[in-house]
């Protein structure tokens, strides 16, 4: 299963994306985890993007696709990935189809997972005091959030048009979540299959 995960930051994809992985033996591809890592790390790409992600903006297209190419040729990911928090706009959608073409790994569903603004708040609120991440300081996120509704919004369109989107209610109990995307996932497969 080649997934990609869409939503706004708080939406749970990262949560989801933790749950699937088990189930489908896939790995979890997080750029965002992957960025953190490269900032902890202190790596030339690292250091780059550390101000960048400090100040809550995204990390540029270039960066992003040279990382997930690097990731995506490891061979933990053979039978799939669960692919999240790319891509973030519609050129990185294009470069992405580009590339799985390029290694020829199409994707097998696309999955948006639809909470409203004022929930991902709240959600982001309470890991900021847990875990003290920068991006996700409540003024941080409603800057987030405003990027997203401008750039990465239209990326569900772009694979809407393609047939491929399935967007699923994010709120609710996390196993309510997980059956809502397992259904869409089922439902894509069976699209494909039949």
């Amino acid at each position: 299963m080649r997934l990609v995960l869409l939503g706004p930051p708080g939406s749970g994809k990262g949560t989801q994306a933790a749950r699937l992985k088990v189930e489908l033996g896939v790995p979890h591809i997080s750029t965002g985890d992957m960025l953190r890592a490269a900032v902890a790390a202190g790596t030339p790409t690292g250091l780059k993007a550390k101000a960048v992600m400090d100040a809550g903006k995204l990390v540029s297209d270039d960066i992003l696709l040279a990382m997930l190419e690097e990731r995506l040729s490891q061979d933990d990911v053979k039978n799939g990935f669960i692919l999240d928090g790319y891509p973030r706009n519609v050129a990185q959608a294009e470069a992405l189809g580009h590339l799985l073409a390029k290694i020829g790994q199409p994707l097998d569903a696309v999955v948006k997972l639809d909470v409203p603004d004022e929930v991902i708040i709240g959600r982001v609120e309470i890991r900021f005091k847990a875990e003290h991440r920068k991006d996700d300081d409540p003024v941080v996120v409603r800057d987030r959030l405003k990027v997203y509704a401008e750039q990465t919004a239209p990326v569900a369109d772009f694979f809407a048009k393609r047939g491929q989107l399935q967007v699923v209610d994010g709120v609710g109990e996390l196993d309510e979540v997980t059956a809502r995307v397992k259904r869409a996932l089922a439902q894509e497969s069976a699209a494909a299959n039949g």
